[in-house]
């Protein structure tokens, strides 16, 4: 994609979100920017002061604003709902000023089980519990190989080539230790 987009003309002219990538450049003037490739140039202890210098102070005004606007909003209302859902979910929404490592949203889990969620409304062989177990482990073996950037197939194919030698080490076959071609 981004080859294409540095080379060739499109007839694109909305919004495009992007990376650092130099090329897109000559594709518009509405180029969008990664928040989270940018907070990935700063190391834990950087992200941890500038989340206490300045995010803590920004939580603070948000918290003081939903404590005084859930008096005057209707619980019933989309907005009410909001204020409450976020009041009860505080402790855990300002956890990650705690620490740089933490990230302020659980976006990639999410993004992981997007396509589980979707298709089990769509798979047939879930027939019984056996079923729906099996294919959960099969979608957690394949999701966290590709969090390990690696490619599912290859990881299952060289995870069942070994665990067919007696003397397997299991743990060898973690996705984080084995060493394939990246996805």
């Amino acid at each position: 994609m981004s080859g294409f987009l540095a080379t060739e003309h499109t007839v694109f002219n909305g919004y495009l979100q992007v990376d650092g990538y130099a090329a897109y450049q000559r594709v518009n003037d509405k180029l969008v920017g990664c928040w989270a490739h940018a907070r990935r140039k700063f190391k834990v202890k950087e992200r941890l002061y500038f989340r206490r210098t300045h995010s803590s102070a920004q939580l603070t005004t948000l918290k003081q604003w939903l404590d005084k606007s859930v008096q005057q909003v209707s619980k019933q209302s989309a907005l009410g709902r909001a204020i409450h859902y976020t009041i009860n979910q505080w402790p855990k929404l300002s956890r990650y000023l705690e620490d740089g490592r933490l990230n302020i949203d659980n976006n990639r889990a999410e993004r992981a089980v997007k396509p589980f969620v979707i298709g089990r409304k769509n798979w047939l062989f879930n027939h019984n519990h056996r079923g729906a177990e099996a294919s959960a482990i099969l979608y957690s073996i394949i999701e966290t190989a590709k969090a390990n950037g690696l490619t599912p197939f290859d990881y299952i194919e060289r995870c069942l080539e070994q665990l067919s030698h007696p003397n397997c080490d299991l743990s060898s076959l973690l996705p984080w230790r084995v060493k394939l071609g990246k996805a």
